[in-house]
């Protein structure tokens, strides 16, 4: 089940299922909610997104009712996290699945959110998003490629071919974002040469690997690939 393409105006949901708001700089978020504005969409958060413990995220109540209400509200039409963290596995028996299947919508996150995409797969059939967080948007830098496949995956009708990006870094970008070292992509290498078909899950191994021996996880057939 795939969610209905984002249009302009469109509202997307702001939520943090694993840490909260409050790690995120005000410059960092800033420039995120720009980026999603000037892409045509409105903009706006879960009521307990900035509430934290000392661990920074959140009591599961409180967790689990942003991610209600923002599948519930009609007028949400895609929910993107935060960020990720090491607890969002906490939710899936809390969860009101049946609520997701009635009002399926653009959900998008990775690393320990993939515990919420596949536990929604597996429960509901819906086809979620591991992408980028809202965090990742407050990027100054090296942001244009993901927000371009962003943006493609969530608005157009057809998939596309995916090209490599031109450079790409795994540096701490988010401690200094005036600091940054990017390097020259020389373009995919083939492993093994040939030609595939298939449904692919995405994610975060070992996240994934918490679902073993679970109903939570995807069960029908899904080859596996890590993300994040």
């Amino acid at each position: 089940m795939l969610p209905a393409r984002l249009m302009a105006g469109d509202e997307i949901r702001v939520i943090a299922p694993s840490r909260s708001m409050a790690v995120i700089k005000g410059e960092q978020r800033k420039i995120a909610e720009e980026r999603f504005v000037q892409s045509g969409f409105k903009v706006t958060y879960g009521n307990n997104i900035f509430e934290h413990d000392e661990f920074f995220s959140n009591s599961v109540k409180a967790r689990i009712e942003d991610l209600h209400d923002a599948f519930s509200d009609p007028k949400v039409k895609a929910i993107i996290t935060v960020i990720d963290g090491y607890n969002a596995n906490q939710l899936l028996r809390h969860i009101d699945y049946e609520l997701i299947k009635k009002n399926p919508k653009v959900f998008c996150g990775y690393s320990d959110i993939t515990a919420l995409n596949l536990a929604i797969l597996q429960k509901t059939g819906l086809i979620t998003y591991s992408g980028p967080h809202f965090s990742t948007f407050g990027a100054k830098a090296g942001f244009e490629y993901t927000q371009q496949y962003f943006l493609k995956a969530v608005t157009e009708e057809n998939g596309s071919p995916v090209k490599a990006s031109e450079r790409w870094s795994d540096d701490a970008w988010y401690l200094d974002q005036d600091n940054r070292n990017f390097h020259k992509n020389e373009g995919y290498r083939v492993l093994q040469e040939g030609s595939a078909e298939g449904t692919i899950v995405g994610g975060n191994l070992c996240t994934l690997n918490l679902l073993q021996g679970t109903e939570y996880m995807p069960s029908r057939g899904y080859h596996l690939i890590h993300r994040g």
